[in-house]
């Protein structure tokens, strides 16, 4: 009967789970700031112990054995039992600790509530950092979650996912806005664009900001049975409103963030023709930081500066 050996220590487990889910050796020993030879001497104390090569060249990189898929996740649920084990909850005190946070959004939230964020979170606590993701369709967020590289992510779902703890931020209605001279704008009143005006007008729509998920205003037109025509689609964002300024085009989004911009720029808002479902924003996290004192604060932070921008 196979018998774990004595010197099999977390250490060595900790290497397992960073070679399984980074799938490089230069990159681990980096995170690890140890030399890459002692890495790759332990990946091979870990093939003998295992019987499995875990990792194997393919092309340019290195894939995982089936036996080392199947470590993945045991190797990371040992971690965790074992930070949980000896980690001593200390209280937070933001005026006086450094911290690093790990926050992923889309650039379409309200302009004023991320930087509200930044300028609220540096001011209680200025020792500690904040790194803002950019909420990609290739980001696979619930994974960096789970692993400790992202500790929370902001942006609307119709339904959030159940796994993983949310709150919600706050909602927004969804308006249209389009630049205020054209020869549309000016014969139009605020309420009087109608859904034969919007179906036909030109529009401009932000990419597919989340992986699998299309969006509150694609998803709703596509119950209806209704197109409109999008003639611009934008992976940037926060460049649509400039493009509104130089077009005649349309863009449909919440209101929260074009209320900011029609402030900036010459454009001006319509009531949409289509009763679009309300868009809910809300923070997301994982439940290995539910209970950490910084996060809580973090999160609160967060709500604090929503609320805030509601009240507005």
């Amino acid at each position: 009967m196979f018998a774990l050996p004595v010197h099999l220590d977390i250490h060595l487990i900790r290497i397992l789970y960073m070679l399984l889910s980074e799938r490089n050796v230069s990159r681990v020993a980096l995170k690890l700031n140890q030399p890459q030879s002692s890495i790759s001497v332990s990946l091979r104390k870990l093939r003998e112990l295992t019987g499995d090569p875990l990792l194997v060249r393919n092309g340019r990189g290195m894939v995982l054995t089936q036996h080392g898929e199947s470590l993945l996740h045991p190797a990371r649920h040992i971690l965790e039992q074992t930070d949980r084990l000896f980690k001593q909850k200390t209280p937070f005190v933001p005026e006086q600790d450094a911290r690093t946070f790990h926050v992923a959004a889309p650039d379409y939230l309200d302009s004023q509530f991320l930087p509200g964020i930044v300028a609220n979170l540096l001011r209680a606590s200025p020792k500690s950092r904040i790194i803002i993701h950019s909420l990609a369709p290739e980001m696979d967020y619930v994974r960096l979650l789970s692993d400790g590289n992202l500790d929370l992510v902001i942006a609307n779902w119709e339904e959030p996912p159940h796994h993983l703890h949310v709150s919600k931020l706050f909602d927004d209605e969804i308006a249209c806005i389009m630049r205020g001279d054209c020869a549309y704008a000016l014969r139009t009143a605020h309420d009087g664009m109608t859904l034969d005006d919007y179906l036909s007008l030109p529009h401009v729509a932000p990419s597919q900001m989340l992986p699998g998920y299309s969006g509150v205003i694609e998803s709703f037109l596509a119950s209806q049975s209704l197109r409109r025509n999008v003639v611009v689609e934008s992976a940037y964002f926060a460049l649509i409103p400039s493009m509104l300024t130089r077009t005649d085009l349309v863009l449909t989004t919440g209101r929260q963030f074009m209320k900011s911009w029609e402030k900036k720029l010459p454009l001006k808002s319509f009531v949409a023709p289509v009763k679009f479902p309300t868009m809910h924003f809300y923070q997301m996290w994982h439940e290995r930081v539910q209970h950490s004192p910084e996060h809580k604060w973090l999160r609160e932070l967060i709500r604090t500066t929503a609320r805030s921008l509601s009240d507005k």
